[in-house]
């Protein structure tokens, strides 16, 4: 029923049968939802005592809107034919059909594309149709396979070791390590679409918030702002690695200790603020906020290290201050939400 048509009764628990508690449901919702003597009813504990009852013939309606078809014109870019399966696959359909309009056929291009984008980037898809007239996506990936957790910790291991790795690249002019960090940040972008497609679905359906590893609705707002952060300091890092191409020779000796230092600090905040989340650990997540004032000083150092250098080369050394810096905001932003969410640890 929906929340409008709700009112609230008062019924009274019998007991029967000296071992069975009993309790008589509405008449008006069991006739719209058609049920009638044997239908079959799911009961769902959820938190805080309260008890679902959810009619058989539910599962069989969100079954039914489990699938999206999208229309393709021979005219429409590959861009957008992607832009509209993400869309599908980020608000929880399974199945997605892409089809050619007035049963034409789609172009080689737009195929190609789109089996490529899901492949690559829809993490836990399959290609199950592939046809000249259409495409089909299923997305086979159950939601304890793989919680918002495992994903999240995952998606920032490799966003830490694509930071590392940039730093690693610059102070070695290595452009071959450069590219392959720009590279990478692919896995990242894979994993952040699968949590935001999570997400959104625990919000729009709360019965799944545990089966994605989750306590309540709180926590996916928090562990949506999470995942943007990671997502960025993965940019960072890959933005890190751009300016390590466009240099051409390497930094002096004192201009790379300062990065370091920096850089140090910055991937260790990263780091812990993410270790504080999953241990929901509010000292912590406090520690990491403090921190950032030390990040300010050392960039401040870098600054003028900057100023001594090559005019050529300045540009790309102050843009790659800026992404530390960011990475070290980035840490601070996600400590903050940990701080939100385990407030009530502190509280008397």
């Amino acid at each position: 029923m929906s929340q409008s048509k709700l009112t609230e009764e008062t019924r009274k628990l019998q007991f029967t049968g000296g071992s069975t508690y009993i309790l008589s449901l509405p008449k008006r919702w069991i006739t719209q939802n058609q049920l009638k003597k044997g239908s079959m009813i799911k009961l769902r504990e959820e938190e805080g005592g309260l008890l679902s009852i959810i009619p058989s013939d539910t599962t069989i309606q969100e079954q039914r809107q489990d699938e999206a078809t999208i229309r393709v014109a021979l005219k429409d870019s590959p861009d957008s034919v992607i832009r509209k399966a993400v869309s599908t696959y980020l608000v929880g359909y399974n199945m997605i059909h892409i089809k050619a309009e007035s049963q034409k056929q789609l172009s080689t291009k737009q195929r190609h594309d789109v089996k490529d984008f899901s492949r690559y980037m829809l993490v836990g898809t399959e290609i199950v149709t592939d046809t000249p007239q259409e495409l089909t996506l299923q997305v086979l990936l159950s939601y304890p396979e793989l919680s918002v957790q495992s994903a999240l910790r995952r998606m920032s291991i490799i966003a830490a070791s694509m930071h590392r790795d940039a730093m690693t690249a610059l102070e070695g002019l290595d452009h071959q390590q450069a590219k392959e960090v720009i590279t990478t940040d692919n896995e990242v972008d894979r994993f952040n679409l699968y949590i935001v497609r999570q997400l959104k679905t625990a919000i729009q359906n709360p019965r799944i918030i545990k089966e994605i590893g989750l306590q309540n609705a709180r926590d996916c707002l928090g562990y949506r702002l999470v995942t943007k952060s990671v997502e960025r300091s993965a940019d960072h890092a890959a933005n890190i690695a751009e300016n390590v191409l466009s240099l051409k020779r390497r930094l002096e000796p004192e201009a790379i200790e300062r990065l370091e230092k920096m850089s140090t600090v910055a991937i260790s905040m990263f780091e812990t603020a993410v270790e504080a989340l999953f241990r929901q650990d509010y000292a912590l997540a406090e520690s990491i906020v403090e921190k950032t004032k030390e990040v300010i000083l050392i960039e401040k150092e870098a600054v003028v290290s900057s100023q001594k250098m090559d005019i050529e080369e300045a540009p790309y050394l102050r843009l790659i201050i800026e992404s530390i810096r960011r990475t070290a905001e980035y840490a601070s932003d996600i400590a903050e939400i940990v701080l939100n969410l385990t407030v009530e640890s502190i509280l008397t």
